[in-house]
């Protein structure tokens, strides 16, 4: 990350003590977001993980091409201003993860953006229901497991969660993208939000990073 970033850790304090929420022990990189790192805490209630499964007429590959042609997107000199962080602040999702974690919506204008990346992506391929939305990756994830759509094999399409130290619980999650192939050698490549210098990239990344994979059911 460019060195005006410091540290998503140093900024993940900074978002947080915005939003009012005690951070876990542990530093988050690319883990985004306004609550605490509990696997216990869910996206959202029963009722509202049911009602967002409903089936999509997009494929795996559309997705990956409207996430592809976001590469070179970047965050402005205080880790915001893109419109990736500005459609989630002003989002019906927003509000509800305001009233789940406290805050405000201008928290998110300036927070770490990967999850933000991938909720996007989904609402406007047309495959929100299918791929979820959530600032959080440790709550994204989370509802991908409630759902029954978790596991652990690779799948173009799917959304990729990380923990750079290779933990395996949700808890442990940094960072999510998208998968766009499994490499073979123990690699995969991605497209990912808020890598590199603050941008969109494609990435290929060490398969022991991966905590697991969350699974939209696309259409054929």
């Amino acid at each position: 990350m460019a060195t005006h970033r410091l540290s998503h850790a140093t900024r993940h304090l900074a978002v947080r003590a915005a939003l009012g929420v005690t951070l876990a022990a542990t530093a988050v990189f690319g883990a985004v977001a306004p609550a605490a790192a509990d696997s216990h805490q869910h996206a959202g209630s029963a009722t509202e993980t049911q009602a967002e499964t409903s089936a999509v007429s997009v494929t795996a590959e559309q997705v990956l091409a409207l996430a592809r042609a976001q590469i070179g997107t970047s965050e402005n000199a205080y880790g915001g201003g893109t419109k990736f962080q500005k459609w989630y602040a002003a989002s019906q999702r927003a509000a509800e993860t305001i009233a789940r974690d406290g805050g405000n919506r201008a928290a998110y204008l300036n927070a770490a953006w990967c999850a933000m990346f991938v909720s996007w992506v989904g609402e406007n391929a047309g495959a929100r229901s299918q791929i979820g939305w959530d600032a959080y990756t440790v709550t994204h994830a989370q509802w991908f497991a409630d759902n029954g759509r978790w596991g652990t094999t690779p799948k173009p399409g799917a959304v990729v969660f990380f923990a750079w130290n290779g933990g395996k619980s949700l808890s442990s999650i940094d960072h999510v993208g998208f998968v766009v192939k499994d490499n073979g050698n123990g690699t995969l490549t991605t497209i990912e939000g808020n890598t590199g210098n603050g941008k969109v990239e494609e990435r290929v990344r060490p398969t022991w990073q991966v905590v697991g994979y969350g699974y939209p059911q696309y259409t054929s």
